[in-house]
């Protein structure tokens, strides 16, 4: 039925806790403090991705007016009706320490997102009323996160940053680290663009003269968290041409269907990470013949050395993705745009570029985002040129 929810009990047939005094002290012991809470989150969010079982985030949060003590004491009654109240298979616990509550239902079959929003809403507050008074049940917000949730990209910030504290704390913890990378980024990117300047007067010249059209082409690409920004590259293909068959190509590529093109001859790969083609079809028709020097010799790359400089890339990092290559994305290929920074070479462009399969690209920047250091980077960067010179699965 249209509007259904279902809240699945486990399998030993978990419900509703007790109210009686010995299980309420045992729901207490249960309850998660902000550091353990936040790891759950994380937990739950990698559960989703191998179940396709949302999860709904309800924080309940006193406001920045009230100092941790107040916000303490006006939860203190909160705390115990909600652990006595929800299932053995939800986690309650502080996502910030006394001044924001985090409740999460899991398991769910949702059948409409609005549906869920108003029965936990009406749930979540007639406990409250019963165990507050008055004036602390007005101090107190509610707001509720579905994961996966919803990426919108004409918004400024697609992901739902409350759904993802572990990268935050993260990045906190690697604050040095992040700062040599950028410092990285910034002085390699002015020596690269110094010494290829001839180059690159050389390439637009080159691009002006093949073709009609600009000479730089830009898109909206996904950085980091989901954010959207404006991607540069010398353009190698004919001014005005079709998107719709890479949409095509990147959406069966990522289903894993991948296929001989019917209008082009150009591979669609196989889709099982041994065929050719991460993105880039061969024998594109759109492509001018000094768009495929360009590709070939990655030298259409030059102009994302602006997008580093802009702090909107990384020289090193996984590939900037495409909206509706992202529209495309199951719920752990996410992931790749969420970690680090996007970048202009990565471990997939330094392990075969186009010879590597969708999934596989996924997982080697996962990858690098895990074991990511000043020195890896460095690692990565010296062996690109390699990478490039060779050709090594580049169209």
């Amino acid at each position: 039925m249209e509007g259904m929810v279902t809240l699945q009990q486990s399998d030993n047939g978990s419900s509703p806790r007790s109210t009686t005094p010995n299980s309420l002290a045992e729901a207490e012991r249960e309850f998660l403090g902000e550091e353990a809470f936040k790891r759950r989150i994380s937990l739950e969010r990698k559960r989703t991705e191998r179940s396709a079982k949302p999860f709904l985030l309800m924080l309940l949060e006193t406001g920045r007016e009230h100092n941790r003590a107040k916000g303490g004491l006006v939860f203190s009654g909160a705390i115990s009706a909600l652990m006595a109240s929800t299932r053995e298979t939800d986690v309650v616990g502080w996502y910030e320490d006394q001044s924001a509550l985090g409740v999460m239902f899991t398991d769910l079959v949702v059948y409409e997102k609005n549906s869920v929003l108003s029965a936990m809403l009406s749930r979540v507050s007639n406990i409250l009323r019963d165990n507050l008074t008055f004036e602390q049940f007005n101090q107190i917000s509610i707001s509720f996160h579905f994961f996966p949730d919803n990426w919108d990209h004409d918004t400024q910030q697609p992901s739902n940053p409350m759904l993802y504290p572990d990268l935050s704390q993260r990045h906190k913890s690697t604050r040095l680290s992040s700062i040599t990378k950028r410092l990285m980024d910034v002085v390699g990117s002015m020596l690269i663009l110094a010494i290829f300047s001839p180059v690159f007067l050389i390439v637009a010249l080159a691009v002006r003269l093949s073709s009609k059209g600009p000479v730089f082409y830009s898109q909206q690409r996904v950085g980091q968290y989901g954010k959207p920004f404006t991607f540069i590259k010398f353009r190698s293909m004919y001014a005005g041409n079709d998107s719709r068959i890479h949409q095509e190509y990147v959406a069966q590529l990522i289903a894993g269907q991948a296929q001989r093109h019917p209008t082009n001859g150009g591979s669609y790969g196989n889709g099982n990470g041994s065929g050719a083609g991460v993105y880039k079809l061969t024998n594109d028709p759109r492509i001018t013949p000094v768009g495929s020097f360009l590709r070939r010799t990655s030298l259409d790359e030059l102009p994302q050395l602006v997008n580093v400089l802009r702090g909107e890339m990384s020289l090193v990092g996984p590939r900037p993705a495409i909206p509706y290559e992202v529209a495309k994305y199951q719920t752990w290929h996410r992931r790749r745009v969420l970690e680090v920074k996007p970048g202009i070479t990565g471990l997939w462009q330094v392990n075969g570029r186009c010879k590597v399969g969708f999934d596989e690209m996924v997982r080697l920047d996962l990858r690098y985002a895990k074991a990511w250091s000043p020195w890896f980077d460095v690692k990565i960067l010296l062996r690109t040129p390699r990478a490039v010179l060779l050709g090594e699965g580049a169209h």
